[in-house]
């Protein structure tokens, strides 16, 4: 039996309400608008940290906003091209629900920046989710913010993690409290779902 056009879009709609209910938006719901600073250095960070990430913090609802250390387009490791939104010196408020730092080899460029480790210790005092992959946690070190926190990092910067007072887990991700730490570019999906339930618990 054929339907009319009326009756097709119907059926068509409430199929497509049943597949949403059927998913676990949940936790999108909760998300969505809440927003995201994704620190990148101007040069070789890893690639899939930056668009894995972004991707799933966009896909949950989240408003991303990358920051660099100029408006120059900033470049992965294996030729990921993007343009900033924001000059992470420009940046006086935390405005964000969470801060991530993409690592790779560039992530150095913030290992001693002091507009970084002053963004990071405003971001704790207002209690906001901070996050860091592979290289990039010894930021968070470097800041000195880490002390008796557990964490994990890129495996031969253990014990960089140790004498900022860290507890090195040497886990693929591990979460206390509102810190959210990785050790490599294949932990990025499991660290951005982390950060995602760190949001969700603010």
């Amino acid at each position: 039996m054929r339907l009319s056009p009326l009756k097709n879009r119907i059926v068509l709609m409430s199929m497509i309400v049943l597949l949403l209910l059927s998913l676990p938006l949940g936790a999108y719901a909760q998300l969505q608008g809440k927003k995201v600073l994704m620190i990148v250095p101007l040069r070789n960070f890893w690639d899939v940290e930056l668009t894995e990430l972004k991707e799933i913090f966009e896909r949950n609802g989240l408003l991303v906003t990358i920051a660099s250390s100029t408006m120059k387009e900033v470049e992965g490791m294996f030729g990921t091209k993007m343009k900033p939104d924001v000059v992470l010196s420009k940046i006086k408020d935390v405005l964000y629900d969470a801060i991530v730092f993409v690592g790779g080899e560039g992530a150095v460029q913030y290992w001693d920046d002091p507009i970084a480790h002053r963004l990071i210790k405003k971001a704790i005092k207002e209690r906001k989710v901070l996050g860091a992959i592979s290289i990039a946690p010894i930021i968070l070190a470097n800041a000195n913010v880490l002390s008796g926190k557990r964490a994990t990092v890129w495996p031969t910067l253990g014990n960089r993690l140790k004498c900022s007072g860290a507890i090195f887990t040497g886990a693929n991700v591990e979460v206390d409290g509102k810190f959210v730490t990785a050790d490599s570019p294949n932990a990025a999906e499991e660290f951005g779902r982390a950060i995602l339930r760190a949001i969700q618990k603010r």
